[in-house]
């Protein structure tokens, strides 16, 4: 019996190094900021489409967010929630000319409301990682300004360009 749960035990172990080895390291943003865990599993704020540079994107909330969201408490987000924005350049599907699917990933940008912690950009903390190898954006953690400067013209909508879907 020892026998079976030392065995049970080392592959345990085993397969939760597997599963820890196939997972890549993704360094932090400039400013320190990690990607969040769990990101993916996050539900649906809304979706966006861009012309001028022909990507779609998808905007994904934690728990706060989507709480907020649903609720219409929004103007301003609570701290605690945080957006992941998940962009792709255009593709077209190839068994239906008329879809736009998404293409390669150009990039994973994240959102963090914190208002004391991020209050010099308006309470918001501010990540991107490029391409599948999820590369950190940003030379050093000024990077931030760029990010901050492009979501100025939407301050009287909390620096938030997104509009949460409507869903019955």
């Amino acid at each position: 019996m020892k026998r079976k749960l030392l065995l049970l035990m080392i592959f345990t172990i085993f397969i939760m190094g597997m599963a820890k080895a196939e997972r890549p390291s993704v360094k932090p943003a400039p400013n320190g900021i990690t990607m969040p865990e769990g990101y993916k599993d996050w539900r649906l704020i809304a979706s966006s489409h861009r012309s001028d540079n022909n990507t779609m994107r998808v905007i994904l909330g934690n728990d706060t967010a989507i709480k907020a969201a649903r609720g219409g408490k929004t103007n301003p987000w609570p701290d605690g929630t945080t957006f992941a924005k998940l962009v792709w350049k255009n593709k077209t599907h190839e068994a239906w000319p008329t879809a736009t699917v998404p293409g390669d990933l150009v990039h994973a940008e994240f959102m963090i409301k914190d208002s004391k912690k991020y209050e010099s950009t308006g309470g918001w903390g501010f990540a991107r990682w490029l391409g599948m190898e999820q590369k950190p954006y940003g030379k050093d953690a000024d990077f931030v300004q760029e990010c901050f400067g492009c979501h100025t013209p939407v301050k009287d909508n909390d620096y938030v360009f997104t509009h949460p879907a409507v869903i019955p």
